[in-house]
């Protein structure tokens, strides 16, 4: 969406903040200073756009993030659908509104990854639902990191 995202290495380059975009919550990672670790931030509960633009640049800001890294939902076969469009919307949104560059990551297999996890490590169903969010979002950041090495 931005020029740079494809400049932004390794290094003491700042924070990357991740979103695993839901109707009714955000789940968020950050990744350490030096890009090595993604580490889940508390689940943003959705109010409305403005609300939720208005946390997400104060989350940002806070954490001194320099990348936004969204989930971009596509279809198994690589095709965008109306969740992706809706995906990439808000990400431009979030860039005006922050004045950061936001990266769309493909998220085809975050959130099935999430559930296998937290499936296998035996959480309740109730916690599992909570926890979701907050894992693809970490998982989604860190194969990002990974992807940068």
């Amino acid at each position: 969406m931005g020029p740079g995202v494809e400049n932004h290495k390794k290094s003491a380059d700042g924070r990357i903040l991740a979103l695993d975009l839901g109707k009714k919550r955000i789940g968020l990672a950050l990744s350490d200073p030096l890009g090595i670790t993604a580490q889940g931030l508390p689940t943003l509960e959705r109010k409305n756009l403005r609300e939720d633009l208005s946390a997400l640049a104060r989350i940002a800001e806070e954490n001194e993030v320099t990348l936004i890294l969204m989930g971009h939902p596509l279809h198994m076969s690589g095709a965008e659908g109306r969740q992706a469009g809706y995906a990439r919307e808000f990400g431009e949104k979030l860039a005006r509104r922050t004045g950061l560059d936001v990266k769309l990551w493909d998220e085809r297999l975050t959130t099935v990854e999430a559930q296998r996890v937290l499936r296998e490590s035996g959480v309740s169903i109730e916690k599992r639902a909570r926890a979701v969010d907050r894992l693809s979002a970490v998982i989604l950041l860190s194969s990002f990191l990974d992807s940068l090495e």
